[in-house]
């Protein structure tokens, strides 16, 4: 990571007129891709002017004083009756979407020119075409993970019939413009060594690394006042998505005839809570909390034996926390895993392929990790600052890719 003080970023010097231009998939609660879309507008709003968010879909809820204080600009999906509901299943709109938003940013470019764009992108709003002379650099949490990396995890569950049809249908056309539309980007940034795999088979595109920000301040060990606590069993944080796997969680929790609790909510809460109901022959109690309050997740964290992490994540700013937090992590060895876990000494690897009884055999194993400082030292690799810094250098990087290197196709 390029270690220079930001005072020392011509392109965003306080002493420059730079105005900006973010842009999100969509805004409609706040997870991971949100906390990253915070971090960036607060590490940039302090340089330059940033006059627009663009945005496929924005519900109107709060999310952060940096993001709610930027004027939005949404593409005509954000009119539609329904779209609350329906916004997975208008996938096939995504570049009509995008496209719209091209030309919002063009006439926003035409009234005063913008400088930066700068797109924070797992769906389609990366394929937005910046106008002639602006830098467009994306933050890539994901290329579309159901079109490249996981379409088998989007069947899960009782939509997946719907959505493999649609993917059927749709994913060879969408695919195609996704690829294409990667050409707009002047500079990826991934925020593992796993996306950046991704993004070059996709996209045939190199991408610098960037850990995605973690609260570390925050989420921290429980003060040792007196004897430790004992601690409860097993835990899942996550969206309840068909990719995150709970229902391996659940399964391997059954087998080993452990507690478990579950902290999310998502698409597939409907199956969680039949699992709750549902005894089948174990004695292991299926704990399901919903969402939770940020004090209650630290709490959740501090007070549980291991996190189980089935799922093969881009990230994953939970297992992060949950290591910041000193609680050992049970994970899948892949995806962003690889870069968050030390096995044996932070956590547990599954063997794979990952099967209930191997996740219960590695909780078991990672149950009896007990090195505090380890923990600790990890997380520190996933501070603000260092986001900052390393967002910062990767942006006057792009510059000059830009001035020396590849336009983004016309």
């Amino acid at each position: 990571m390029d270690k220079a003080d930001p005072a020392d970023l011509p392109l965003l010097s306080t002493k420059t007129d730079v105005r900006v231009v973010l842009a999100h998939d969509w805004l409609v609660g706040y997870r991971g891709g949100e906390a990253v879309l915070d971090a960036i507008a607060r590490a940039l709003g302090p340089r330059c002017r940033i006059v627009a968010l663009l945005t496929m879909f924005d519900d109107g809820r709060p999310l952060t004083p940096a993001i709610d204080a930027i004027p939005k600009r949404t593409s005509f999906l954000n009119r539609l009756p329904g779209k609350d509901a329906m916004r997975r299943w208008l996938l096939p709109l995504y570049p009509r979407a995008v496209e719209g938003l091209s030309r919002t940013l063009a006439a926003i470019h035409a009234r005063e020119r913008i400088d930066l764009l700068v797109s924070t992108s797992s769906a389609a709003i990366k394929g937005l075409k910046p106008p002639p002379g602006v830098l467009h650099v994306c933050y890539c949490h994901s290329p579309a993970r159901y079109l490249w990396s996981q379409a088998d995890e989007y069947a899960l569950g009782r939509a997946g019939m719907l959505r493999s049809l649609g993917l059927t249908l749709f994913g060879s056309n969408l695919r195609a413009w996704d690829r294409a539309t990667a050409a707009h980007v002047h500079r990826f940034i991934a925020n593992s060594t796993h996306t950046a795999r991704l993004i070059k088979s996709a996209y045939d595109r190199d991408a610098d690394v960037l850990f995605p920000p973690v609260r570390t301040e925050y989420f921290t060990p429980p003060p040792p006042v007196g004897p430790a606590a004992p601690r409860a069993n097993w835990l899942f944080v996550g969206a309840l998505e068909p990719y995150k796997r709970v229902d391996l969680a659940i399964a391997a929790a059954r087998l080993a005839n452990v507690d478990l609790t579950i902290i999310g909510d998502g698409s597939m809460r409907a199956d969680v809570e039949r699992a709750r109901a549902e005894q089948s022959g174990s004695s292991a109690t299926i704990r399901y909390l919903g969402r939770v309050s940020d004090a209650e997740l630290r709490e959740a964290y501090c007070s549980h034996r291991v996190l189980l992490f089935p799922q093969v994540e881009d990230f994953g700013i939970v297992a992060a926390e949950a290591i910041a937090c000193g609680l050992p992590v049970v994970a899948r060895r892949a995806g962003g895993a690889l870069d968050i876990v030390q096995d044996q000494h932070t956590g547990r690897f599954i063997a794979e392929p990952a099967t209930p009884a191997g996740i219960a055999e590695a909780a078991n194993l990672a149950s009896k990790i007990d090195r505090p400082d380890n923990f600790r030292a990890s997380a520190e690799r996933f501070t603000d600052r260092a986001f900052e810094l390393g967002l910062l250098a990767a942006i006057r990087r792009a510059g000059g890719t830009k001035s020396g290197g590849p336009s983004p196709a016309a």
